[in-house]
């Protein structure tokens, strides 16, 4: 009798503590949903546009409108733990923002990552959805972490967000990563688009659904 595994597990030793007082209803997690999934500044079928850019966005604006959220994380086992357990698009990891729903007398923690799915998605299921091969481990941090420490990955060792990591974000929402070569020499030429992002992205602050 064979065994299924388990694709994904969650990660406690690396999960921040949630606040079971802070929720959005369903009905607001899904207006949110179609709201990014539908407009222009997000890029969300460029699977290799800075996924840390767009869920920081995200991030920074339901913090503006003052909506509960956090980040959801998931990585490969073979990029977190060194062993087999890999993700879809060869990603060592993915990030999206994540709404706290009460639904049915529980918490549910829902997904807005429209680069993966056109829906809301359990926490779980999208952590499931992008993992190739077991063993993935996903778990949930304070939307201020803006990405993890490139050496030993602990629970308090995450960056912040900062004025230079908001410079990354919005590179990314350009479609420029900033931290490559070529993303580097893209900067010098590409000021107008960066200034345009900048100013949509403002807009978008007064822009709540």
């Amino acid at each position: 009798m064979s065994t299924e595994l388990i694709p994904t597990l969650f990660d406690y030793t690396l999960a921040d503590t949630t606040d079971p007082a802070r929720r959005v209803s369903r009905d607001e997690a899904e207006k949110l949903f179609s709201f990014f999934e539908a407009h222009p500044l997000f890029k969300w079928k460029y699977s290799h546009n800075g996924c840390e850019a767009r869920a920081d966005a995200l991030c920074v604006l339901l913090q503006q409108w003052q909506v509960p959220h956090y980040k959801a994380w998931v990585f490969s086992g073979d990029y977190l733990k060194k062993h087999i357990g890999g993700l879809i698009q060869h990603w060592n990891y993915h990030v999206a923002a994540v709404l706290p729903v009460k639904e049915a007398g529980e918490m549910v923690f829902y997904i807005i990552d429209p680069s993966t799915a056109n829906t809301l998605q359990r926490l779980d299921d999208w952590a499931a959805g992008v993992t190739a091969y077991p063993h993935s481990y996903h778990f949930i941090k304070l939307p201020h972490w803006y990405l993890f420490h490139q050496g030993t990955i602990r629970a308090d060792n995450w960056y912040a967000r900062n004025r230079q990591n908001r410079k990354w974000m919005l590179q990314g929402l350009a479609g420029i990563n900033g931290l490559t070569t070529t993303g580097k020499a893209q900067l010098s030429f590409c000021k107008l688009r960066l200034k345009r992002t900048k100013k949509d992205f403002e807009e978008m602050k007064r822009q709540r659904p």
